[in-house]
């Protein structure tokens, strides 16, 4: 039933909307150059890797040594704004449609991390994971590291389809109010290095 309902739902926001992204595409490609699309592989349902899709939001400024700039200046106000009303992650909607994700569940972060997770932290790979979940509508950016895995391991435990459709409506109602976009202090979320410790990216 959770299969057939993200199908239905991502491929009508997908067609739907596609001539408004396709305009946003073009403004990604006049401001921040190619590739349009991010794109990153991540782990899926019990850490199988898959690449995830999003809609590009920094540059690919450099140093004289090569290496990326930090966030804060990669990231222009136009990417900020596509964060802003997660409009970056339209893309996502394909990997729903392919089975890589679901609507709803824990975000798939870095393959990198897979080794830092305690065991139960690891926990959050028995669900397929989401373009929003319950961290994303109770905290986002704005929560620690172990913060949001509780609550992703709280949302494996007690998962169902009710409690996506609440998911769903609480994450419409956070874009628009524009909650918990960014750490406090960054602006992105710091990368996880094990429990007790928190260099930033498109990664959240």
């Amino acid at each position: 039933m959770k299969r057939l309902f993200d199908f239905i739902i991502s491929f009508i926001f997908f067609t739907s909307l596609f001539p408004i992204f396709l305009i946003v595409a073009l403004i990604i490609r006049l401001k921040l150059g190619s590739p349009i699309l991010f794109k990153q592989q991540r782990p899926g349902l019990y850490g199988k890797p898959f690449y995830l899709y999003k809609f590009r939001t920094m540059t690919d400024e450099r140093d004289d040594k090569g290496t990326l700039l930090p966030d804060n200046i990669r990231l222009t106000p136009f990417g900020l704004f596509l964060r802003k009303f997660s409009l970056d992650e339209y893309p996502q909607l394909i990997n729903v449609m392919k089975g890589d994700i679901s609507l709803v569940g824990p975000r798939p972060l870095l393959m990198e991390y897979l080794p830092l997770y305690t065991k139960e932290q690891s926990l959050r790979h028995n669900v397929k994971p989401g373009i929003t979940g319950w961290a994303q509508v109770n905290g986002r950016n704005a929560i620690s590291w172990e913060g949001k895995f509780e609550l992703d391991i709280w949302y494996v435990n007690n998962h169902s389809f009710l409690l996506d459709i609440k998911i769903l409506f609480l994450t419409v109602y956070k874009v628009v109010k524009s909650e918990g976009i960014n750490q406090p202090g960054q602006v992105t979320m710091e990368n996880f290095k094990g429990s007790d410790s928190t260099v930033g990216g498109e990664h959240s």
